[in-house]
């Protein structure tokens, strides 16, 4: 068939990882060199309308999660600026975690796994374990909104920028590290399954 024919496009990790950082690691360095908050977030305008921008001429396209983070960095970098209120970027971590936990957990509620639908080419995992996985970064995503919130209402603007970068890369990174083992014994199952299935045959 025709649509068999044309290959999926595959994203470049290296372009992904672009689209994903270089907008927060530029208010990191830019707030650091100055220490003004306003043109930290001028910086991570531009850098993440840069970055989106490179990413889909290269890829022409760009993967659901790096755009909704991309288009937020957007609005609440220029809300920011056109009110002088930090407000808008220091909730912005809030405002999407909160949205991609409440549509992992929602879809979740309706019999669907949103994780799967994001990540099931690269992964072959069973139902029951993509609903796992999905409640559990429902719930992730969540407690790292709170954590933002937390952490910009108590901390100094220093404090929540490290945490904003690299802070919460590296807890997504960790939590992600945390599943693991539960992927590599359902894989281990699903060929153990698979070789029973062979020798019935």
């Amino acid at each position: 068939m025709a649509e068999d024919a044309v290959a999926k496009p595959r994203s470049n990790p290296w372009v992904r990882a672009g689209v994903d950082y270089a907008g927060p690691l530029a208010f990191l360095v830019g707030y650091f060199a100055t220490r003004d908050f306003l043109v930290a977030t001028w910086a991570l305008v531009a850098v993440s309308a840069a970055a989106l921008a490179v990413g889909f001429a290269l890829e022409r396209r760009i993967a659901p999660m790096p755009l909704l983070a991309g288009v937020a960095a957007l609005i609440a970098g220029l809300l920011t600026l056109v009110f002088k209120d930090p407000v808008f970027v220091k909730m912005k971590p809030t405002a999407v975690n909160t949205a991609l936990g409440l549509a992992m957990l929602g879809g979740l509620a309706a019999g669907k796994s949103p994780l799967k639908a994001l990540l099931g080419e690269a992964l072959h995992l069973s139902e029951p374990t993509w609903r796992r996985l999905t409640l559990r970064y429902g719930l992730f995503f969540l407690c790292l909104a709170g954590l933002n919130e937390a952490v910009w209402r108590t901390q100094s603007d220093a404090t929540w920028a490290l945490f904003r970068m690299p802070g919460l890369p590296l807890l997504a990174v960790l939590f992600s590290f945390s599943q693991i083992p539960a992927m590599l014994k359902d894989a281990k199952a699903q060929e153990a399954a698979a070789r029973a299935a062979e020798t019935q045959d």
